[in-house]
């Protein structure tokens, strides 16, 4: 059985943008969508929702949202299997344990400035952090998310194993589906502590680190098959600047999040907070379990 694409959709036009992209998603992947609105999501957002929607939040009504994002999808594309449904409950729990049976979770997150931004995006953080499959964050704030047919490339952050290993797996698929190239990115840094006259390093201090950073990205790759078109690129700086800086023009960026077993806190590292936060494009977080 295919796993469906799902969408938590709440109403909000930055939701519906995100039903776009994903209908284009689910026709690249060949899969089912699957539409879901968790009944509770006001509590998590409901004045934002409220106002997005124009409404107040008592007319905010589950099934017409649903109905109305499934009309929306299958305009866009009619040989989608689409399926919808209405969550009883609040949404972070209702759409990790959705995305069980998932290939991926697709959700809409309004786009904002300073400290506001990191409070009203709290259901995209929370399940980016705890879902089992890749979640694609698409922030409301970039243009033209309803495309997701292949316009420039994917790009994969590849940092340390296990989690770089599933990100790059998921990464080159996305880049087949979509017949673009891939581009696998290393950050590296020089420690503040060392300088010229450390003994590995005298003369050269950076390269040691430059050397270290392109071996582990050879090491990453070893596996792309070789019709995906792939582009290495290692660079000096911190990794979430580094990121942010090759998001511009890529049609998705592709991180890892480790999972560690029997902790059921937040999981989501600083490198991927970061992008979530500020890439130039839909942001996929694929976790790994360690």
């Amino acid at each position: 059985m295919e796993l469906p694409l799902i969408v938590g959709v709440d109403g909000s036009e930055t939701s519906l943008r995100a039903v776009d992209w994903a209908v284009g998603e689910a026709a690249l992947r060949g899969v089912p969508l699957r539409l879901v609105y968790a009944s509770l999501w006001e509590r998590y957002e409901g004045a934002a929702l409220s106002e997005a929607l124009g409404v107040t939040s008592e007319q905010v009504q589950a099934d017409t949202i649903v109905e109305a994002a499934a009309e929306r999808a299958h305009r866009r594309e009619a040989n989608v299997k689409i399926s919808t449904e209405v969550l009883r409950g609040e949404p972070v729990p209702e759409l990790v344990n959705e995305g069980r049976n998932a290939c991926a979770l697709v959700l809409g997150s309004r786009g904002r400035s300073g400290i506001t931004e990191l409070l009203l995006g709290s259901v995209c953080l929370a399940v980016a952090a705890r879902a089992d499959c890749p979640v694609i964050v698409l922030r409301g704030s970039h243009g033209n998310l309803a495309e997701s047919a292949g316009r420039g490339r994917v790009v994969v952050g590849v940092g340390e194993e296990p989690e770089s290993a599933v990100a790059v797996r998921f990464a080159v698929q996305e880049a087949a589906h979509r017949a673009v190239p891939l581009e696998a990115v290393r950050a590296w840094r020089c420690p503040a502590h060392e300088t010229v006259d450390h003994p590995l390093l005298a003369g050269e201090p950076a390269r040691l680190h430059e050397e270290q950073a392109a071996t582990a990205l050879e090491a990453a790759l070893w596996d792309v098959p070789a019709e995906v078109e792939l582009h290495r690129r290692i660079a000096e700086g911190p990794a979430q600047k580094v990121l942010l800086a090759a998001s511009a023009g890529a049609d998705l960026l592709v991180v890892g999040a480790r999972r560690r077993h029997g902790h059921f806190g937040i999981q989501l590292g600083r490198v991927a907070h970061a992008v979530l936060h500020h890439s130039a494009c839909p942001v996929a977080v694929v976790p790994q379990r360690v």
